[in-house]
């Protein structure tokens, strides 16, 4: 009797076991695909730092654009998660904006608010009006791109001034060496757009009005993180710490 029923049996098993090991293969592939991994780590920390944004208190002031505080709230995380951040100020400078528009922000990470806006110029030979050129060169007079941590204040001949530590090896790194510090300047005010329809321009600093210049060295001193961005496709390209 048993004869009549092993064919039936044995098609059963047959049948089923191939759809049951193809419909693991693929669940397994799903789950340990590095591209998708990323691909969805990547929807996931657009999400957050999205929730975040939306939700930033711009306190009168516009805010900056999702596309720079995106980048500049990615490695705001990585350089926190590092423990490079102790004061959670994060300063965003947009260099795709003209030098006649407050292009400088200063966001309390904790309370999430802008408690700053401001002009700021750019290095002499980056552009004229535009920053379209940088360097990490010594004597190159640009402007470097990318994230730094701030350091310690002193007094030089601009008065109040603050240190900066380039994080990003071959990108900005050198700015110790080079000076590239916060200061306050003359030519960096709106009298002087008024006159020449630009701003200023440093040797590769930040520089900023001498009004607030004050305000913000002590608001930003101590670790907290400046992000100066550019949509430039080279530094994309060589940075690790946005993608």
């Amino acid at each position: 009797m048993i004869y009549r029923f092993l064919p039936l049996i044995l098609f059963c098993i047959f049948s089923f076991k191939p759809l049951n090991t193809t419909e693991n293969t693929k669940n397994e592939v799903k789950s340990t695909d590095p591209k998708l991994i990323a691909a969805n780590a990547k929807a996931t920390f657009e999400a957050k730092s999205k929730s975040f944004y939306t939700v930033i208190d711009a306190n009168g002031f516009s805010l900056p654009t999702f596309e720079s505080f995106l980048a500049a709230f990615e490695g705001y995380e990585q350089l926190k998660q590092q423990g490079k951040i102790e004061n959670e100020i994060l300063t965003i400078v947009d260099f795709s904006l003209s030098s006649s528009q407050e292009r400088m922000w200063v966001i309390d990470m904790k309370t999430q608010k802008v408690i700053l806006k401001s002009l700021v110029s750019h290095g002499r030979n980056s552009g004229s009006e535009y920053a379209t050129d940088f360097s990490n060169a010594s004597e190159s007079f640009k402007s470097s791109l990318g994230f730094y941590v701030t350091g310690e204040t002193y007094t030089g001949k601009h008065g109040l001034s603050l240190r900066l530590d380039g994080m990003e090896y071959g990108i900005n790194d050198n700015a110790r060496n080079r000076a590239v510090v916060v200061h306050g300047a003359d030519y960096v005010s709106k009298s002087f757009i008024k006159n020449t329809g630009r701003l200023g321009r440093s040797q590769g600093c930040p520089a900023v009005p001498y009004e607030i210049h004050k305000e913000l060295i002590q608001t930003i001193k101590g670790k907290s993180c400046i992000f100066i961005y550019h949509p430039s496709r080279n530094y994309v390209a060589k940075s690790k710490l946005v993608s």
